[in-house]
């Protein structure tokens, strides 16, 4: 899970300071064909940035959620989380016996046109994952009842605002609430083994992520004046060095 922090400080809800105690995670897409975090978030170079201002970091904007999943300025997915998980969002309305605002984290995947597969498939996971996340930090169970719902779930079980979400999308790929609550259980119990195919593709996927990464901003200054000396050409700052790399760069160095 490629999972990144900015906190929506000047959002409503950020700034009452409500909290809650977690009982449950509520997936919401944003109805929108944008699949960019950035439209949500103020954004950075990584995440990609929100130049129109229409990001949900305003005063007077009382609608939030904890996080959003979509693409990054690379075009692969990540997450940003928003708000602390235990602050209290606005994100599903109310309902005839209350609002899941006071007892879910909630997090907003960013639609396409709902029909690209392989866009589908990669924030799905990441969504698995953060949920499987939350359910290991808060001790939930996502097979058990009301735990792991969606916004319409939420609707018919009386605790939000009528809305379709997100199940007018996942049935075109073939998925569905259930599946997803089975797919979080299995990613918590971790009983499928790994082949070692497997294990190199997904090594080789963190490796070429990694390498797209801009250096930390602690970092970029020492960089800049490593490339300077020719120690370094500056490429992929944050990606691994084989001790072939370090030998040159070392050399390079006291030279």
């Amino acid at each position: 899970m490629r999972l990144r922090q900015q906190m929506l400080i000047r959002n409503d809800c950020y700034q009452e300071g409500r909290t809650i105690r977690p009982l449950g995670v509520m997936i919401h897409s944003t109805g929108a064909n944008n699949p960019r975090v950035s439209r949500y978030v103020p954004g950075n170079d990584e995440m990609g940035i929100n130049s129109a201002g229409t990001h949900w970091n305003q005063p007077g904007l009382d609608v939030c959620v904890h996080a959003f999943i979509g693409r990054f300025a690379d075009g692969d997915v990540g997450v940003v989380q928003t708000l602390p998980w235990s602050r209290r969002g606005w994100h599903c309305g109310r309902g005839k016996l209350g609002s899941g605002n006071d007892t879910h984290i909630s997090f907003e995947i960013c639609e396409d046109a709902l029909t690209d597969a392989s866009y589908f498939s990669a924030v799905y996971q990441e969504a698995v994952e953060l949920t499987t996340h939350l359910c290991k930090v808060y001790g939930l169970d996502p097979q058990a009842d009301g735990v792991v719902i969606c916004h319409s779930e939420g609707y018919r079980r009386g605790i939000a605002s009528n809305h379709a979400d997100v199940m007018h999308w996942f049935p075109i790929h073939g998925k569905s609430m259930d599946t997803f609550r089975a797919d979080v259980a299995r990613s918590m119990e971790g009983t499928e083994k790994m082949t070692q195919e497997q294990f190199d593709a997904m090594m080789d996927n963190y490796l070429t992520r990694l390498a797209k990464e801009p250096a930390s901003q602690w970092a970029q200054e020492g960089l800049e004046q490593a490339k300077a000396k020719g120690i370094t050409d500056g490429t992929r700052p944050r990606g691994f060095a084989t001790r072939e790399e370090v030998a040159l760069m070392v050399n390079e160095a006291v030279e």
